[in-house]
């Protein structure tokens, strides 16, 4: 793979999760979270992107979320847990973008707010369509998610270098 072939980054927030007893990395999802999940994986498999590798927190309510959206998936991405996500700010989530090995084109981060949201108006330099007007009437409800594309190698990723391509969230 080119480092000069476009390159996608879907970030992911998690679906809605319960507030049991339970400490906040332990919250699982809601009935809510469990459907919204699933149809978030069936946008994204929608957008016809080949992902290559999916950082998922290590939090329940993100495995839950991803164990249920990548079932949507033709084909389903290597997955990292990787604990670093979670409550990461955007600064520490491009850190580790910038780690992703380049072998790798089409990435998938599933988080947490206000990590995610941040991320995705942090390296939204430009749009396409209507996506940053969606994205910023929206914000980045649960199971949001927002495709970003940007030209070079993941050491690169920086603030402003890549184009909203698209931004979903589940109807209200």
């Amino acid at each position: 793979m080119s480092v000069a072939e476009p390159r996608r980054i879907a970030l992911f927030r998690h679906a809605k999760a319960d507030w049991p007893q339970v400490t906040d990395h332990e919250r699982p999802l809601a009935d809510r979270g469990r459907k919204d999940a699933a149809e978030a994986g069936r946008r994204l498999a929608d957008t016809g992107i080949p992902f290559d590798l999916a950082l998922c927190s290590t939090a329940v309510r993100t495995r839950e979320t991803w164990k249920l959206a990548v079932q949507e998936f033709p084909q389903r991405p290597k997955t990292v847990y990787e604990e670093r996500i979670y409550e990461a700010s955007p600064g520490e989530l491009i850190t580790l973008l910038n780690e992703t090995p380049d072998d790798a084109q089409n990435v998938l981060v599933i988080g947490h707010n206000p990590g995610i949201q941040g991320l995705a108006e942090i390296l939204a330099g430009s749009a396409e369509d209507d996506a940053r007007e969606r994205m910023s009437r929206r914000g980045f409800p649960a199971a949001a998610f927002a495709v970003l594309s940007f030209t070079g190698s993941w050491k690169s990723v920086e603030p402003g270098v890549a184009a909203l391509q698209d931004y979903w969230a589940p109807a209200e």
